[in-house]
C-alpha cells in the first residue's frame, strides 16, 4: 500500500438523532472530514449482526450485516416508513448507544417497513430484493431462518433448541421454514436494505479516494448461522456441543488471558474442502470492504484451544494450524488481495514468516512502545515501511487515557524518545505516528478528539459495557480539519 494515513472509527459511533450511528448522512459527513482533512482510509470494526454484550467480534453471521447500522431517514425517503412514525421525541445520549433501547425502537420500525415492502407494487424494488437473495442464497437463507428460529425460541442459542431443528433434520427444516415463514423474509429484507445502504455509502467514499478497511474476525460465534448450518467445519462432538473454545493466554490485558468461548474450526475437514469456506467469507468481505484486516492473525500459524467448560484461559494449548496452505488457496482463487495481519500478542517466528510470505503489513502501536527502557518491535526507529502504526486500536486505552494511567517512568520513557508536549499527549503521538516510515498510519477517532478513558471502545476481557461510544457532531472543528491535514502534508501522506 501507499503512503497514506487514516482514521479507526466504527459505523455506531457516528452522530445522529436515532440512538446510534447509522449508514446515512452523517456517515457521508464524516467521508466529508476524511477529504477535508487529507485522509485517504476508513478503518471500522466488523459490520456484523451483533448479539448479546453487543460486540462486533460476536455475531450471528460471518457474512450477514448489523440491521442496527441501517438508516431510517433513508427508508423515508424511499416510503418505506412515515416521517411521523421517526421517534423524534425519545432522548437518546449523545455519548454512548443505549443498545437495548435502540434495539426495541429500531426493530419495531424495521418491522413496519418490511410490512410495507410486502405490499409494495414497485416492481424495480421487488426485482433487486428476488437478485439479492439469489446472489446471497449460499449464506443468506440459512441466516435468515437461523434468526427466524432464535425469536421463535425466544432468543435461546441453538444449542438449546429441540433436537430435531438443532440437528436440521430435514423434516424440521421444512416445517419450521413454513411456519416461519414471513418471519424468514424478514431477515432477508434486513440484509438486503443493509447491503444495498452499505455499498452506497462505500461507492460515496471510493468516489471521493477514500478506501475502506474492514475488520474480519478469525472466529465466528458459537451461537451462528455459521456453526449452526455448518457444523462439520468446528470441532464438535457428537451431540454438536464443542470440545473446545477459542482465547489467548494470559497477556498484556488479562492475567487469567481471554476466553472468548468461539468454537475452533475443524482444520482438517476444512482443508479437505480446499478451505473453500474461508474462500467464500473472504470474498464475501472484499465485496464490503476495499483492504481487510485479519484479526487475530497468529490464530492461522496457532491457535490457543481451551476445553468448553473451563472459566478461564489459563489451561489451554497451542495446537498447529494450516494457516499458510489457506491462504495459499485463497490468493489462488481470488489474486492478489491487500490484506493487514493483527500481529499482536504472543508471537512466534512462524506467524511473520506466514506475514512475510504473502507481503502482509503487520501492525505497530505506539502504546506498546514505552513500557520500559529498552528497545522493542514497537519502538519507531525499528518500523519497516510494510507495516500499519496505530496510536492505539479499539482494544487499548485512548491515547490521553493510556498516558493519564502510565508510571512516571514509562511517561518519562516518552519524553525522553522525541519532542512530546505533556499539555497535548494524544497529538504528540499523532505526528509521532504519521512522522514514521509506516507505510500507512491509522489513528482512532478519540484520540483526535483528545478524549480520555472515559470514550475506550473496549476493555479485553473485562465483562460486557462496552462498544458504546459515540462522538456528538459539533464536536469536529475546522481546527481539527486544519491540523490534520497539515500534519499530512508534512509527512507525505
Amino acid at each position: 500500500m501507499e503512503r497514506q494515513s487514516g482514521i479507526l472509527l466504527h459505523i455506531t459511533s457516528l452522530p445522529g438523532k436515532y440512538g446510534i450511528g447509522t449508514m446515512g448522512d452523517e456517515a457521508r459527513a464524516f467521508v466529508d472530514f476524511l477529504v477535508a482533512s487529507g485522509q485517504k482510509l476508513w478503518q471500522i470494526l466488523p459490520l456484523g449482526h451483533t448479539g448479546y454484550g453487543d460486540s462486533p467480534y460476536q455475531c450471528f453471521s460471518a457474512f450477514a450485516g448489523n440491521p442496527l447500522l441501517i438508516d431510517l431517514e433513508k427508508l423515508v425517503k424511499e416510503s418505506l416508513l412515515d416521517r411521523k412514525e421517526l421517534p423524534e421525541n425519545e432522548y437518546f445520549p449523545d455519548d454512548q448507544v443505549d443498545y437495548g433501547k435502540v434495539f426495541h425502537y429500531k426493530y419495531a420500525l424495521l418491522g413496519k417497513a418490511y410490512d410495507r415492502f410486502l405490499d409494495s407494487t414497485d416492481d424495480q424494488l421487488n426485482q433487486q430484493f428476488e437478485s439479492f437473495c439469489t446472489g446471497n442464497k449460499k449464506w443468506l437463507d440459512d441466516y435468515a431462518l437461523f434468526m427466524a428460529l432464535k425469536d421463535h425460541h425466544e432468543g435461546k442459542p441453538w444449542l438449546e433448541w429441540s433436537v430435531q431443528i438443532k440437528r436440521r433434520e430435514s423434516d424440521a427444516l421444512k416445517r419450521y421454514s413454513r411456519h416461519l415463514s414471513k418471519e424468514v423474509g424478514f431477515y432477508r429484507f434486513l440484509q438486503f436494505i443493509f447491503y444495498h445502504q452499505w455499498l452506497e455509502l462505500k461507492s460515496y467514499a471510493n468516489v471521493n479516494n477514500v478506501q475502506i478497511i474492514g475488520d474480519i474476525p478469525l472466529y465466528v460465534a458459537l451461537d451462528s448461522a455459521d456453526a449452526w448450518a455448518n457444523p462439520e467445519l468446528f470441532d464438535f462432538d457428537e451431540t454438536m456441543t464443542p470440545r473446545t473454545v477459542a482465547g489467548v493466554p494470559p497477556d498484556y490485558f488479562s492475567a487469567t488471558g481471554q476466553l472468548w468461548g468461539n468454537p475452533i474450526y475443524d482444520w482438517k475437514h476444512l482443508e479437505q474442502n480446499n478451505f473453500q469456506w474461508w474462500i467464500d467469507r473472504i470474498q464475501a468481505n472484499f465485496l464490503l470492504y476495499d483492504i481487510l484486516r485479519i484479526d487475530h492473525f497468529r490464530g492461522l500459524a496457532a491457535y490457543w484451544a481451551v476445553l468448553y467448560g473451563e472459566k478461564t484461559a489459563i489451561n489451554g494449548k497451542w495446537i498447529d494450524a494450516p494457516g499458510y496452505a489457506m491462504l495459499k488457496a485463497v490468493y489462488k482463487k481470488l489474486g492478489e488481495k491487500p490484506i493487514i495481519a493483527e500481529n499482536l500478542g504472543v508471537i512466534t517466528p512462524d506467524v511473520e514468516e506466514m506475514r512475510e510470505a504473502f507481503n502482509m503489513p503487520g501492525m505497530k502501536i505506539l502504546q506498546f512502545a514505552f513500557d520500559s527502557g529498552e528497545e522493542n518491535e514497537f519502538i519507531p526507529h525499528t518500523y519497516d515501511k510494510n507495516s500499519v502504526v496505530y496510536t492505539g486500536t479499539h482494544d487499548n486505552n485512548t491515547t490521553l487515557g493510556w498516558y493519564h494511567d502510565s508510571s512516571e517512568q514509562d511517561k518519562q520513557n516518552v519524553r525522553d524518545y522525541f519532542c512530546f508536549d505533556d499539555n497535548d499527549p494524544a497529538w504528540s503521538f499523532i505526528r509521532l505516528a504519521w512522522s514514521t516510515v509506516s507505510n500507512v498510519a491509522i489513528v482512532p477517532m478519540q484520540d483526535i478528539l483528545r478524549l480520555g478513558a472515559e470514550a475506550r471502545m473496549n476493555f479485553p476481557g473485562k465483562a460486557p459495557g462496552y462498544w458504546k461510544w459515540r462522538y456528538a457532531k459539533e464536536m469536529i472543528t475546522e481546527g481539527h480539519v486544519k491540523e490534520l491535514l497539515r500534519i499530512t502534508k508534512i509527512y507525505g501522506r
